[in-house]
């Protein structure tokens, strides 16, 4: 797609200063600026960059004055990272604004979809699955059988929807993700072996959830794991069967929770953090990159550490650690000093 740059200054609402009719068909940074790419300058420290680069086109502040002659057409308005962030949006809005059913895919003649389906290639939409509008469903992913989908759905390459998960408007499912998985249910047996518990419940995903890429969420055992409208979830993350993550809460990449532990809205998860299962954890808890949760929390805790403690207690110990060798040293001059004084008392 191309715009001009009188189109781009009508969206931002901005003024032209060059050539109205210069078109741009891609992004760029400024130091990387190629003829047909659109860039923006909002940070002093690229102000070199305006006078070399080769964009054609540049958003820039109302306040800025060139200081010798441009080749790139200007932009000026009141916010030049606002409105080019602005730009980004409408930029990846209008790329993924596929229509159709790409062959070869499979339909299963009882699916019902919505307006405006987008369908790539190498997908599989199984029995009695439902569609709302606008659902965007990339190539090489599967739905399973009584899957229903909301509105403004993305589904992106490669991501697996189990049966009898329930998702909800305005989510987006990233590359590589499986929803609805059977939970890491196995019973032991006296011989040492174990038997597989069959895992018959199914995953709900609320309103304006983000799921990032290979993260996997493992359905219930029965009833339902619950991730709670506006979750964002980074890649790489674990969810074991049964769990709930309550509303707006983040989680970072890699961190892992085991089955049936409930965690409450607006919390904060950072990286590679271990929780272990049939915990509760409060609301508004923070819990530092790489910790180890063992025991329930209450609300508004912060903690880190493996196991989790207060993060402020966490922050002092680790001085502490840190000056463990010396202080080790200190001690066993002490011992020494006091074993001569015994030494020279007793002789």
């Amino acid at each position: 797609m191309k715009f001009t740059a009188e189109q781009i200054a009508g969206i931002l609402e901005g003024e032209v200063f060059g050539n109205p009719k210069a078109e741009v068909h891609k992004l760029s940074k400024i130091e990387e600026g190629s003829e047909g790419s659109l860039t923006f300058l909002a940070n002093p420290k690229y102000l070199p960059y305006i006078y070399t680069t080769q964009a054609t086109i540049t958003i820039v502040n109302n306040t800025f004055i060139p200081d010798s002659d441009l080749t790139t057409t200007l932009i000026k308005v009141k916010d030049a990272y606002l409105s080019f962030s602005k730009l980004l949006e409408f930029y990846d809005q209008a790329k993924g604004n596929k229509i159709g059913i790409e062959q070869p895919s499979f339909v299963h003649e009882n699916v019902n979809y919505g307006s405006n389906l987008y369908l790539g290639s190498f997908s599989y939409i199984s029995e009695n699955v439902v569609l709302g509008n606008n659902v965007k469903i990339y190539p090489n992913s599967f739905i399973g059988d009584n899957v229903v989908i909301g509105n403004n759905v993305s589904i992106f390459a490669g991501t697996k929807i189990h049966s009898e998960t329930v998702i909800g408007d305005n989510c987006n499912i990233y590359s590589g993700a499986v929803i609805g998985a059977d939970g890491f249910g196995f019973a032991p047996n006296l011989d040492g072996t174990f038997s597989k518990i069959p895992q018959i419940g199914n995953v709900i995903i609320e309103d304006n959830v983000d799921i990032g890429a290979n993260t996997t969420i493992d359905k219930a055992t029965m009833g339902s794991t619950i991730i709670r409208k506006g979750v964002k979830l980074d890649n790489q993350i674990q969810i074991g069967h049964n769990v709930e993550i309550g509303e707006n809460t983040v989680i970072a990449a890699q961190t892992g929770i085991a089955g049936s532990t409930k965690i409450g809205k607006n919390g904060m998860i950072g990286g590679q953090v271990g929780i272990a299962g049939h915990l509760s954890i409060g609301n508004n808890v923070r819990i530092q990159a790489q910790s180890g949760v063992g025991r329930d929390i209450k609300d508004n805790e912060i903690l880190q550490g493996s196991p989790t403690f207060g993060y402020n207690d966490f922050s002092k110990s680790y001085v502490h650690f840190k000056n463990l060798p010396r202080i080790v040293l200190e001690l066993e001059e002490l011992k020494k000093q006091i074993l001569n004084q015994k030494n020279q008392k007793n002789g």
